[in-house]
C-alpha cells in the first residue's frame, strides 16, 4: 500500500501506524528523474509484498520540516520506521538489489503476523491472547483497557493502562475510565461545577481534563471549555 503524505499528516499516517506494522518513508523530489525511477521500483516491491509494509512517499521540495527532522542529506531517500523508531536507511542512489535486501528485513516476523491478526479479530480474548506474547503491546493494552471501561471495570483499565507509557491513545484511554468510576452526568454541567476549583484543586483540575480529553477536539464545545480553563488557571 502506498500513500502521500504531508507535514500535517505526518505523525497520524506515518508514526502512529508504524506501531501497527512497518512504514517505509521514501523521501524523493518529483525535479529528480533517479528519484522517480528509484521510487517505481520501490512501489512494485512493497506491492509485492500484499500489505505487509506500508509506503509513504513525502516530496522534499514541500516538506523541509520532515527533510530536517530525518537530516536528509541526498535524495533518493529510504526509512525504515517501526513503533515510531527508525530501523535503518539508505540515502542516495540505490541499486534494486540493495532496496530488496533492505525491504526483506522489515517483513514481520510468523510472531508480529499473529499479533496482528488478534489484534485485528478485536475481541477480548483475542487482545488478552496478545499480552500473553507481547506484554506490553500498547495497541492491545489500550483496546482491551477500553472493553472494561465499557463494562464498569474503571480501575482494571486504569491498571492495564499502567503498564505502558503515556501517549495521546493511553491517555485518553484513562481519561475515560477515571470518568467512568464517577457518576454519570452531562458534560456541561460537570465542566461547570468544577471550573470554580480547577485553579487550586488538582483533583478538580485532572476531572476536568478528563472529561475534555473523552469530549475531543471534534467537539464544538470542547474549544470553549479549554479556554474558560486557561482563564481561570492564568
Amino acid at each position: 500500500m502506498t500513500i502521500d503524505v504531508s507535514e500535517a499528516n505526518f505523525e497520524s499516517d506515518v508514526l502512529a501506524r508504524s506501531a501497527q506494522g512497518p512504514v517505509v518513508v521514501y523521501l524523493w523530489s518529483p525535479r529528480s528523474d533517479a528519484c522517480v525511477a528509484v521510487g517505481e521500483v520501490v512501489e512494485r516491491m512493497i506491492n509485492a509484498t500484499a500489505g505487509k509494509i506500508l509506503l509513504a512517499r513525502i516530496n522534499v521540495d514541500d516538506n523541509p520540516s520532515i527533510v530536517q527532522a530525518f537530516r536528509v542529506q541526498a535524495v533518493p531517500a529510504l526509512f525504515a520506521l517501526r513503533d515510531g523508531g527508525i530501523l535503518g536507511e539508505f540515502q542516495g542512489q540505490l541499486s534494486e538489489a540493495a532496496i530488496a535486501q533492505f525491504l526483506e528485513q522489515m517483513l514481520p516476523t510468523a510472531t508480529q503476523e499473529e499479533i496482528a491478526a488478534l489484534i485485528a479479530r478485536g475481541d477480548e480474548q483475542s487482545l488478552l491472547a496478545v499480552l500473553d506474547i507481547e506484554p506490553g503491546n500498547e495497541i492491545a493494552i489500550v483496546a482491551l483497557a477500553t472493553i472494561l471501561t465499557a463494562r464498569g471495570e474503571g480501575e482494571g483499565a486504569l491498571s492495564l493502562l499502567a503498564r505502558v507509557p503515556e501517549t495521546e491513545n493511553v491517555r485518553k484511554a484513562s481519561a475515560a475510565a477515571r470518568l467512568s468510576l464517577r457518576p454519570p452526568d452531562d458534560y456541561d454541567t460537570q465542566l461547570e461545577k468544577l471550573l470554580d476549583s480547577v485553579k487550586l484543586d488538582d483533583d478538580a483540575r485532572q476531572q476536568f481534563v478528563d472529561i475534555l480529553e473523552v469530549m475531543g477536539l471534534d467537539d464544538p464545545r470542547s474549544a470553549v471549555w479549554r479556554k474558560k480553563l486557561t482563564a481561570r488557571l492564568y
